[in-house]
């Protein structure tokens, strides 16, 4: 039998009051659709579960610090024409513990993952940025970086919300 993904091997501890729950990502997107609220908690999962620190040769161990949804969804701007299926893509931005586990090989699983779940539904768009660049966004008081966070819905941080166990569930 195998154990859990490799990934989730190397998430943070939970704290005694975590509150990671699907239905507390879907209350940060209260303003969405109840699809909207599923579709950005289920990718919000993905990315968690499927992140792969051991592509990287990084001297410490891998975590993310921070998922926020970015752009329209998150400024309540978004739109979505059936009639000419036009509509806004999910903006999210990662933040990792450290430069290189920004590198694409440790985010191809999810991003794969991500499209076969969701397909033509939704455009997904994912950057990624390492802590040590919102440290220096701030320092130079980076406006494209921090108006964007600021304006952002932090849909996980580390130091707030519960690790996921192998089954992608709360750990208790």
């Amino acid at each position: 039998m195998r154990g859990p993904p490799r990934c989730e091997l190397q998430l943070h501890t939970p704290h005694p009051n975590d509150v990671y729950a699907r239905e507390v990502v879907m209350a940060r997107v209260g303003h969405l659709v109840r699809r909207k609220q599923r579709e950005i908690e289920r990718i919000t999962r993905i990315l968690r579960a499927f992140f792969d620190p051991s592509r990287s040769q990084a001297p410490e161990l891998g975590h993310i610090k921070r998922i926020i949804l970015i752009g329209p969804y998150a400024r309540r701007t978004w739109y979505e024409d059936k009639r000419t299926i036009d509509f806004s893509d999910y903006e999210l931005w990662i933040v990792v513990n450290h430069p290189l586990f920004a590198d694409e090989r440790c985010w191809e699983r999810a991003r794969d993952v991500i499209r076969s779940e969701l397909g033509d539904r939704c455009a997904v768009n994912i950057e990624i940025y390492p802590k040590s660049d919102i440290r220096i966004a701030k320092a130079e008081r980076d406006t494209f970086i921090l108006d964007r966070i600021e304006a952002g819905i932090t849909l996980y941080r580390a130091s707030r919300d519960a690790r996921l166990t192998s089954r992608g569930n709360r750990e208790p």
